[in-house]
């Protein structure tokens, strides 16, 4: 029961994430600040879309980590990042915030961060 209430906790903030970000772009617009996407022009260079590196497990950590946060978390964390740094972030995402993953799943996503994003050195 615990976890079922943690797994609907973590949808709810999610969708809670989405709805307000819909909400602010929207009331952003309304109020004259068109973006590009809305048809207007400007001379500021687009936001560089952050995407993963590729590697086994891309697919598994994109998806299991974007349920809570996007993922320039990922990037932006990894010069303080080792493998036992990510290992116990991960435990902390599945224990504190209740992020729906397996232990198995856990461990691909591991190994995908420590190959791909870890900078700190030992």
């Amino acid at each position: 029961m615990h976890l079922r209430t943690r797994r609907a906790g973590v949808a709810l903030t999610a969708l809670g994430a989405a709805l307000a970000m819909v909400a602010f772009g929207n009331a952003s617009r309304a109020a004259g600040d068109a973006s590009p996407a809305a048809g207007a022009t400007s001379n500021t260079p687009a936001a560089e879309v952050t995407e993963l590196r590729a590697g086994e497990g891309h697919d598994l950590t994109e998806r299991s980590c974007t349920i809570c946060h996007s993922v320039e978390y990922i990037p932006a964390n990894a010069p303080a990042m080792d493998r036992a740094a990510w290992q116990k972030t991960i435990q902390k995402m599945k224990d504190r915030f209740g992020a729906p993953i397996t232990d198995e799943e856990a461990k691909q996503i591991l190994d995908y961060l420590a190959a791909n994003y870890s900078g700190k050195s030992g």
